[in-house]
């Protein structure tokens, strides 16, 4: 079974800059496909950022398009999400997953392991 850990939320002022880490376990990450997706308060989970098993492609939810940035180093079984020009808006729970389906990228449905979340909390 693969465990995604997610590190790296905390507090930020708006404009400010976080980036958040997900470490995955095995020997299989190298052939995963990933995703970040987020849930803000009271509200339903929504996709963020996908990137292909070999980095390649990548794909945005249109209100993250061009302020986060998402990466993967596969040396390391680690998937990143660089996050600028936070706003109050982008205060949720962020998630990471795994998937083998790049076609499906925005939909939870086509990710298989999930970790547990880091909050990210964006200040006024």
């Amino acid at each position: 079974q693969v465990q995604p850990v997610e590190s790296g939320g905390g507090l930020v002022q708006a404009g400010g800059s976080l980036r958040l880490s997900c470490a995955v376990p095995g020997r299989t990450f190298g052939s995963l496909a990933m995703g970040w997706f987020r849930q803000p308060p009271g509200k339903e989970r929504e996709f963020v950022a996908h990137i292909s098993w070999n980095g390649v492609t990548t794909y945005y939810a249109d209100s993250v398009k061009g302020r986060f940035t998402i990466s993967r180093d596969t040396a390391k079984n680690m998937v990143y999400l660089q996050m600028n020009s936070l706003k109050p808006e982008d205060t949720a729970a962020y998630y990471c997953a795994t998937s083998q389906d790049s076609f499906r990228y925005s939909s939870p449905r086509s990710y298989d392991y999930w970790g547990q979340g880091t909050q990210v909390t964006v200040s006024s």
